[in-house]
C-alpha cells in the first residue's frame, strides 16, 4: 500500500469508514518526498541506537518512515478512529507503538523511559496548527533531553519561533524556546501536498535543546514570568506591561530593578533578548520580591 497515494488513501479511509474531523486539524500528507525528507531531517548525528517519538501519526505515512530510521518509535494518536486504520498500515512496522492519548496530557519523560527503554530520543511530527505552541513548550517543559524536536508547522509560526529580537514576528514563545532550544527553519511545504488541502503553507522546523540553558536563572517560574509581563501589553513600554505580571512590585521599585540591568523601563519587551529577562528575573529572586 502506498500511504501517500490519494487513490489508496480514500480506499483505506473507505475501508474503515473514517471522515476527518476538524477539531482535530487533520491533514495527510499526499507526497512521499515530504515524509522521508522530515524524518531525516530528524536524525540526530553521532547516535548510532536512537528512539522517536510522533505526535499525530495520522494513517502512518511517516511513521513508515521513521521507523526504518530508528530502533524504536512511539506514536502519539488522539484520534480512536485512527487506530484500526494505523493497525493496518502499520502491520510491518514490528518497532512501532502506537498510543491513544492526548499529547497534552501525557507525562513525556515517564512515557519515554518506559517505552522507548529511556535511549536517546528525538521528537518528529506534523502538529495540528490549532496546539502547535501548546505541544512545543509541553514537550520543553517536560524536561526530558531530546536530542531535537523537528516539527512541521504553519509557516507564520515558524517564522515567530526563529525570529529576533527587534522583528515584527518576534514574541513571548520565541523568548520562551530560545531558552531550551536553538530553533532553525529547513524548508516549507505547500498546501498542494496534503489531503485535504489546507488554507495555509506549512514549514518544517528543527529545535536543537540545549545541555545546559544559555542564561543562568535563578528561579524559572520568575523567568517565564518575566517574559509573559513584557508581553502581556505589546507596544507598551516595559515598566507598564510587567507592572500588571507583578501588582506586588511597586512601579519605582520595577524602574530600580531595570536600572540595575541597564535599562530605562521605557524599552518595549519585544527589544529584548532572554539575557535581559534572565538579568530581570534574577533581580527580582535577589530582592525576595
Amino acid at each position: 500500500m502506498k500511504l501517500s497515494n490519494p487513490s489508496e488513501i480514500k480506499a483505506l479511509l473507505t475501508r474503515h469508514g473514517f471522515e476527518f474531523q476538524k477539531k482535530y486539524g487533520q491533514n495527510f500528507l499526499i507526497n512521499e518526498a515530504v515524509p522521508k525528507k522530515i524524518s531525516w531531517s530528524s536524525l540526530p548525528e553521532g547516535i548510532e541506537k536512537c528512539a522517536c517519538l510522533e505526535i499525530g501519526p495520522g494513517i502512518g505515512v511517516m511513521t513508515v518512515e521513521l521507523s526504518k530510521l530508528y530502533s524504536k518509535v512511539c506514536a502519539v494518536e488522539i484520534d480512536t478512529k485512527l487506530l484500526p486504520l494505523l493497525n493496518e498500515t502499520l502491520s510491518e512496522s514490528n518497532n512501532v507503538e502506537v498510543i491513544n492519548c492526548d499529547i497534552l496530557k501525557l507525562d513525556i519523560a515517564k512515557t519515554v523511559k518506559e517505552k522507548l527503554d529511556g535511549m536517546p530520543c528525538v521528537v518528529c511530527a506534523n502538529l495540528p496548527y490549532y496546539i502547535t505552541t501548546p505541544v512545543i513548550m509541553h514537550l520543553l517543559e517536560s524536561g526530558y533531553p531530546f536530542e531535537n524536536i523537528t516539527v512541521m508547522v504553519q509557516k507564520e509560526v515558524a517564522d515567530r519561533l526563529t525570529s529576533l529580537p527587534g522583528s515584527d514576528e518576534y514574541g513571548a514563545i520565541t523568548a520562551a524556546v530560545s531558552y531550551y532550544a536553538k530553533p532553525r527553519k529547513l524548508f516549507n511545504v505547500t498546501a498542494g501536498n496534503f489531503m485535504p488541502r489546507p488554507d495555509v503553507t506549512s514549514t518544517v522546523v528543527r529545535l536543537d535543546l540545549y545541555k545546559t540553558p544559555p542564561v543562568e536563572v535563578s528561579d524559572e517560574k520568575v523567568f517565564f514570568s518575566v517574559i509573559k509581563g513584557a508581553f502581556a501589553k505589546r507596544r507598551k513600554t516595559l515598566l507598564n506591561s510587567m507592572s500588571g505580571e507583578f501588582p506586588q512590585i511597586p512601579k519605582e521599585k520595577l524602574l530600580e530593578i531595570f536600572n540595575l540591568c541597564g535599562l530605562s523601563g521605557g524599552e518595549r519587551g519585544e527589544t529584548l533578548g532572554i539575557n535581559h529577562f534572565a538579568d530581570i528575573a534574577n533581580k527580582i529572586v535577589d530582592m525576595n520580591l
